[in-house]
């Protein structure tokens, strides 16, 4: 999908207007709530009081959001700004502007620290958070009861259990593992991170084939894929958006979700429990965190005017109204303030308490995007029948690495 939002050109007309160009990535799973209408209202807001600023605003898909600025910067005509979902590449090559240079010292000041810590490149922040998330382990509470479940699990064996007791009771999918190409390096990460592992080691250094992920993708396929426990989709096959569809349709036992699972699954009546994912036996799991990032290009200029547009969309009322449209988590510590204690927000709580100690993925390194899309290609084979995992991922890690030195 594609809306375009205001007129057409990068100057305004002859009254000396400049116009703004922003391309946006939409959120909503429909045209009602499609974030054309949030832009819409915001730019409407905005342009009442800065007469001399139009903003136009172009919304795409997800699938397409990343692909169409990549397109318009090759093609010599980047946007003003682009909300997508990595920047490292665009700042290397010095085409975007600091942050530091654009926004008002409160407004870059109000980042929740991780969040703006991850936008750095060198040390210098170039990526703008503009919406977050973390991950919980969603588990349905009346397949729970049917197979005589009384508390969701702490720890992997506990899941493994509860799983063997889903699949007893008939249920279709007892773990949904999602590592399809849609979003494998999210459910990679999260179970990495559960086993003491990640993508990169304390040394900054990429570690897909580190001792604690190949324990982590063998205790995968061995006690869950191998027995049966992930359901009739393989998992390299079964993406992210099938797996949610299959618990809001009461099929799934357990997945890892993210705060919008909470409409889905309440949309179709599904009763529903949220826990921290559970961790390898003796080790502490950490949450995985996600942002999308705001970017600005310097190629047309308009420095001044693009900093105060987001200052305004930075503003604590605005950031409060996209994160409850879209079940999302702020990324300004005044709006997270604010969500932590409103009643409105209580269903938020849990994601936003696993955000402060949240690990994001490694955005700030210019090989990212290329990793990713290896891992989204071929991390679900790791669990494939006659595959050793360690194989998998010592190939992942020697992509990476090609990568990160710039001979891929």
């Amino acid at each position: 999908m594609t809306v375009s939002i205001g007129g057409c050109g990068v100057l305004g007309s002859d009254s000396g207007k400049v116009t703004l160009r922003l391309v946006a990535a939409d959120y909503g799973d429909s045209a009602a709530n499609s974030s054309t209408k949030y832009w819409a209202k915001l730019t409407k807001a905005y342009e009442e009081k800065n007469p001399d600023v139009d903003v136009q605003v172009s919304v795409y898909s997800w699938n397409d959001v990343d692909s169409k600025v990549k397109s318009m910067v090759d093609a010599g005509n980047a946007p003003d700004m682009a909300q997508i979902g990595s920047y490292a590449d665009y700042a290397a090559r010095e085409l975007l502007y600091k942050a530091g240079d654009l926004l008002s010292i409160p407004t870059q000041a109000d980042f929740v620290s991780q969040l703006g810590s991850a936008g750095k490149v060198h040390g210098q922040q170039y990526g703008m958070p503009f919406a977050a998330s973390t991950r919980l382990l969603f588990y349905n509470k009346g397949l729970f009861a049917k197979a005589g479940i009384t508390a969701p699990p702490t720890t992997w064996d506990e899941l493994a259990g509860a799983a063997a007791k889903l699949k007893d009771a008939g249920v279709d999918y007892p773990y949904a593992l999602p590592l399809g190409p849609e979003e494998a390096q999210a459910e990679a990460m999260q179970w990495m991170l559960s086993g003491g592992g990640g993508y990169t080691s304390t040394a900054g250094t990429y570690s897909l084939d580190s001792t604690e992920n190949v324990r982590t993708f063998t205790w995968l396929k061995d006690k869950l894929v191998d027995k049966g426990l992930t359901g009739p989709v393989a998992p390299a096959k079964l993406n992210r958006a099938t797996a949610f569809s299959s618990f809001a349709a009461g099929d799934v036992g357990m997945l890892i979700g993210h705060p919008s699972l909470m409409k889905t699954a309440r949309d179709k009546g599904v009763q529903y429990g949220m826990v921290p994912m559970p961790g390898k036996a003796g080790v502490r799991p950490l949450t995985m965190g996600v942002a999308d990032w705001m970017t600005a290009f310097k190629q047309h200029g308009h420095r001044a005017e693009i900093g105060k547009f987001l200052d305004f969309v930075y503003d604590e009322d605005n950031v409060l109204a996209f994160s409850r449209e879209y079940d999302l988590l702020p990324v300004t510590s005044s709006a997270s303030e604010v969500m932590s204690t409103a009643p409105e927000d209580r269903d938020l709580e849990p994601f936003l308490e696993q955000l402060p100690l949240s690990e994001l993925y490694p955005v700030g390194r210019t090989s990212w995007a290329t990793v990713a899309a290896s891992i989204k290609k071929g991390i679900g084979t790791a669990v494939a029948p006659g595959v050793r995992p360690d194989d998998v991922l010592r190939g992942l890690e020697t992509e990476a690495l090609a990568a990160e030195s710039g001979l891929s």
